[in-house]
């Protein structure tokens, strides 16, 4: 298996013999409106060309439809045959994009051997939780791979500690940049709970992505490395990636 971050939340992914995009936000520095006031986003440039991050691949997954997930510069690139799975409520709108084979997740699919489940995630607490809308995460499972777990734009809550203890995942991809609108309301997992999935998981790998890329970020690479290093979590089972970085497990 092989994990490369693009930026963001957009990882290309070779797993079970298959390539395949999630969550593509492909458009330039500076190109889409501020969250906050603070700076337009993304706050930096992709670490390829879009021609690049999307090469080869040969499904797509989609978790929600927020534009840093699925935005129009990927929306146009694209190619609209390829398929694309998404949760539940949102194939219509990916449908007037021109894809032609979206397919949502009620509960799992498989896809060339690969089962993908869908998992509980919610986009922050109460109103917040409310304006984000509906968001999924999802577990990845193939013959001779380990288990994937990618927590998506979450908090963390007890489901996410019932997903845990019933896939037991080799590796969890967390959100983890403590994005928020107002004070100490993150709408993603900031450090704190991104220590909490290491230390409910042990044993599992767990990488940080969607960090230092949207103006309503609170929390950057170093400073959650610091605070893990302060929680006594090992640097090898906690991974933060860079743009363009591949990890190889």
């Amino acid at each position: 298996m092989k994990l490369k971050l693009i930026r963001n939340a957009t990882l290309r992914l070779h797993y079970g013999g298959h390539l395949f995009i999630i969550d593509p936000f492909l458009a330039a520095k500076h190109a889409r409106d501020s969250f906050t006031g603070k700076s337009r986003n993304p706050t930096v440039e992709l670490p390829c060309t879009p021609e690049e991050a999307i090469a080869d691949i040969k499904m797509i997954l989609v978790s929600h439809l927020h534009a840093d997930h699925f935005d129009p510069a990927a929306q146009e690139l694209l190619p609209k045959d390829l398929p694309l799975f998404c949760q539940p409520g949102d194939s219509d709108t990916i449908t007037s994009k021109g894809f032609q084979n979206v397919q949502e997740i009620t509960e799992s699919v498989t896809w060339n051997d690969i089962t993908i489940t869908r998992t509980l995630a919610q986009h922050g607490t109460g109103i917040w939780a409310e304006k984000m809308g509906n968001v999924m995460g999802f577990i990845l499972q193939a013959e001779d791979e380990p288990t994937v777990y990618w927590s998506g734009d979450t908090i963390w809550y007890e489901p996410i500690a019932k997903t845990i203890a019933d896939f037991q995942p080799d590796i969890i991809v967390t959100h983890s940049c403590g994005a928020q609108f107002e004070a100490n309301s993150p709408i993603v997992m900031d450090a704190e709970q991104t220590v909490t999935v290491c230390k409910t998981a042990p044993h599992a790998k767990v990488v940080a992505v969607h960090m230092e890329a949207l103006d309503h970020a609170t929390l950057s690479r170093q400073d959650l490395r610091t605070f893990a290093d302060s929680a006594n979590i090992s640097r090898d089972q906690l991974l933060i990636p860079d743009d363009g970085e591949v990890l190889t497990f």
